[in-house]
């Protein structure tokens, strides 16, 4: 199959859900899939070995970071960040928009691009739409995003107009960036929460034709139904010969309902981050198993799970490794979370190939909470 080739191969009647098979240079990714993080060529914790076993198809790098340190020469001289991390399927790479527009008082904003100051150690750098382009050409990414302006929230409608401007400008100019051999561009939607911007500007991406299209400026500090009008506003303007993206999103309930809405991809740190502070993701909810009530609990992570972690410790187990500082707790946490996601995104896929997509949705919400340690929250279906 050529590389780029999105073939949808079924929707759910009830609703706008998709079933997919997006096509890569280094292989083929199942969607919706959720793409677990690996910010600086690794995800935290994880060899790539174990994300194999995990059956991860494709995984997220990170252009401001990976440009910061190590350096985008170097990687390409060591072969690609394919090789230089040891991972041999898929990759995304963010443009490194979001990070260099979040640094707020270090950044000076011009319609060529953004002048800031390294968080590491304060050196002067700058990044545009070519300057993005050209680190991901030598990080050589399956999947390359276009160089965005991200706005805040809040933000007034002027700002969000003047960001949908220099989004569109720069997308043009990404457009015609040199590539990666087999590498493709995903153009990206602003807007805030302005439904006519994000009309406008995804319009605009489309007729640039890009290889798919991500849905940007959502889950940065808005409320949860903001979150999915954004998504509302968005995503029918995109085609649907191609693939769709949700950026920075990874609450369950949230990937179940912009499923529903017709999203095919997910990027979030959630599952890995949580497991270094000791919370654990489950079908049910989250919980912190470094919490005294599971002392002597001698269950699993989450029962009938069968990842590595579940099928040989306890939560006791767990908990004691957490709680004396010991490596392997982290890990093990890990590894479990990652693992329940990537299996709900399993279980999600073929609930719309079998056309019971609607029971798979009413099912998680009548049974999802998020679970705090003091208190649970009803996550209700939006």
């Amino acid at each position: 199959m050529t590389i780029g080739t999105f073939e949808l191969l079924g929707k759910d009647p009830s609703s706008h859900a998709r079933r997919g098979r997006f096509h890569t240079a280094h292989g083929t990714v199942e969607t919706p899939v959720f793409m677990p993080v690996g910010t600086q060529a690794t995800v935290k914790c994880m060899t790539p070995r174990e994300m194999h076993e995990i059956d991860c198809e494709i995984l997220l790098g990170n252009t401001y970071h990976l440009n910061d340190r190590p350096g985008p020469d170097l990687v390409e001289r060591m072969g690609g960040l394919h090789r230089f991390m040891g991972w041999d399927r898929a990759i995304l790479t963010d443009s490194g928009g979001y990070q260099v527009f979040s640094l707020g008082s270090m950044n000076k904003i011009t319609d060529e691009g953004v002048a800031f100051r390294s968080h590491t150690d304060g050196r002067k750098h700058f990044i545009g739409p070519k300057e993005s382009m050209e680190i991901q050409r030598k990080l050589g990414s399956d999947i390359a995003m276009v160089f965005d302006e991200c706005p805040p929230y809040p933000c007034d409608k002027d700002y969000a107009c003047k960001a949908v401007r220099r989004t569109l400008d720069w997308a043009a100019i990404c457009r015609e960036a040199p590539r990666a051999e087999g590498q493709l561009f995903f153009g990206i939607a602003q807007g805030s929460v302005f439904p006519d911007l994000r009309e406008e500007c995804a319009r605009a991406l489309v007729e640039m034709d890009f290889d798919g299209y991500a849905i940007g400026g959502v889950s940065v500090g808005e409320p949860d139904e903001l979150i999915l009008r954004g998504v509302d506003d968005t995503v029918h303007h995109l085609p649907e010969e191609k693939p769709r993206y949700l950026m920075g999103v990874g609450e369950m309930a949230q990937m179940v309902e912009s499923v529903a809405r017709g999203v095919d991809m997910f990027d979030c740190v959630m599952p890995t981050r949580q497991a270094r502070n000791g919370t654990v993701s489950t079908r049910r909810g989250r919980y912190p198993v470094k919490a005294a009530v599971y002392k002597e609990d001698t269950r699993p992570l989450e029962e009938g799970c069968t990842c590595y972690a579940c099928r040989n410790f306890t939560r006791a187990y767990v908990r004691h490794l957490l709680n004396v500082g010991e490596i392997l707790g982290l890990r093990l946490v890990t590894m479990h979370n990652l693992h329940c996601y990537l299996d709900f995104m399993r279980d999600m896929r073929k609930s719309i190939e079998e056309g019971t997509f609607e029971v798979f949705r009413s099912e998680f919400h009548a049974g999802y909470r998020v679970i705090c340690e003091e208190h649970t929250i009803n996550v209700k279906e939006s």
